[in-house]
Formats: C-alpha cells, sequence, structure tokens
C-alpha cells in the first residue's frame, strides 16, 4: 500500500491519512481490507507523514518502506515496493493506496488471484486500484514521477486484464472529499 505522500491537495488541520471518516483514520481503513485481504504479505511505503502508530495498532506482520525519494513522485514509492518484493522473492505486487478507503478486501484479493500480468481492478466499467504487477514488469516500471502503474497500463495495454471489483475506488485527496465521506 502506498502512503508516502504529502496530500498537498487536501488543506485540513491534518495529513488526510490521519483524518477520521466515522472515527476511524482513513489509511486505518484502507489498512483493515488489505489486511484483510489474506495476501502472501502486506507492505506500507510510507514518506511524508508519520505513520508509525497507526501500523502498530493494525497488528499482524507489516512490512513497512520508508521512501526517502516520496518527494519525486508516486513512481519512486512503487519502485520501492517491487524492489523489497523481488528481494522476497515474490512474483507479483499488487499495489493500492492508502487514501483510498472503500477499497474492499474481496477487491484486494481478485486483483491479487488475476493471472495477468498487469491486472487493474474496475468499478462498474472504470479503471482503479489496485493493480497487480507481474515480476517480468518491473524493469519497466519509472523510478520518478507522478504515475504508477498508469505508464505501464497505457504503454501496454495488450497484457492489460480487467478484473472487476466491487467497492468503491474514491479516494480522499480534499477536505471536500472527507466531508462527503463524513
Amino acid at each position: 500500500m502506498l502512503a508516502a505522500g504529502a496530500g498537498t491537495r487536501f488543506a485540513g488541520s491534518e495529513h488526510k491519512l490521519l483524518s477520521t471518516i466515522e472515527g476511524r483514520s482513513v489509511v486505518s481503513r484502507s489498512l483493515d481490507a488489505l489486511c484483510g485481504a489474506g495476501l502472501d504479505a502486506v507492505v506500507v511505503v510510507t514518506g511524508a507523514v508519520d505513520l508509525s502508530e497507526v501500523l502498530a495498532e493494525a497488528g499482524g506482520v507489516i512490512a513497512v518502506i520508508a521512501n526517502e525519494r516520496w518527494e519525486t513522485g508516486i513512481a519512486s514509492s512503487v519502485h520501492c515496493a517491487a524492489r523489497w518484493a523481488w528481494d522476497a522473492g515474490h512474483e507479483a505486487v499488487v499495489v493500492g493506496l492508502a487514501d483510498q478507503p472503500f477499497v474492499t478486501s474481496a477487491a484486494w484479493r481478485a486483483v491479487a488471484a488475476s493471472e495477468g500480468r498487469i491486472a487493474v481492478a474496475t468499478y462498474g466499467g472504470r479503471r482503479g486500484n489496485p493493480v497487480r504487477l507481474a515480476r517480468e514488469v518491473w524493469p519497466l516500471l519509472l523510478c520518478d514521477g507522478d504515475e504508477g502503474a498508469r505508464t505501464l497500463i497505457r504503454r501496454f495495454p495488450e497484457i492489460v486484464v480487467p478484473v472487476a471489483c466491487e467497492g468503491l475506488p474514491d479516494d480522499i485527496d480534499t477536505v471536500e472529499d472527507l466531508r462527503r465521506w463524513s
């Protein structure tokens, strides 16, 4: 799960990931869905904000990767996750965003179960997160910039597999987004 960005569009009194919806932080809600998916490993890429308290509360075994280059954009966080997975011997990563608290455990599982080299969650036909990236595409990932897997999705549409999912891909980017769900 990518949780490294500064959240600059969010003009609240705290970082958007620590803001609450129905008494729970955005990142906690997202992390619960990810942990509930039963994947082989749970990895959180951090950066701009200290999430150590939230991650400790989550319990279980969560690998935390500090992205020292988080300011260069989301691509560096995806790259960190892929590098961790490579070193750990995994054959794929399933990447999602910590500011999407309505993505369900079932969506994480469905995308992870896909055999596609690039598998993308779809919600009512609309692409979203999470995204599964097979090991063979990791060398093609960019190291910097504000696009994670989207670059690969556009560049190699012939290997992209859509995965129909339930839930909502809505993210919390602004205070208005948060108010809509609070």
